[in-house]
């Protein structure tokens, strides 16, 4: 193993989202899209308890990050052709990235 490989250290890009209750969600950013208009985020809900870890669905949270009065903000998407369309983007991406077959 090469010195480069053993001395780069993983640090995931993690964020902390709030529920309109107010309860809050710990995600690691897998990927980011852009489009012509818009950018969306791949997120992986991060647990504290392993047990929770295991009991997940590995579903992604994908979110659109919008902008008000020029602060940004993660919003759900709302339209089910946009959300299918993007969702089929990031499966592709991460697919080819990890080298996942579906066979």
């Amino acid at each position: 193993m090469s010195n480069d490989i053993k001395n780069e250290e993983y640090n995931p890009d993690i964020i902390t989202l709030s529920d309109d209750s107010g309860t809050e969600y710990t995600f690691e950013v897998l990927d980011a899209i852009e489009t012509d208009t818009d950018r969306y985020l791949a997120l992986l809900p991060i647990y504290d308890d392993p047990q929770k870890m295991l009991d997940d669905s590995g579903e992604l949270v994908i979110v659109k990050v919008a902008e008000e009065d020029g602060e940004e903000f993660f919003a759900e998407i709302e339209d089910d052709d946009e959300y299918d369309t993007i969702a089929d983007a990031f499966v592709d991406r991460l697919e080819n990235f990890f080298e996942i077959d579906n066979q």
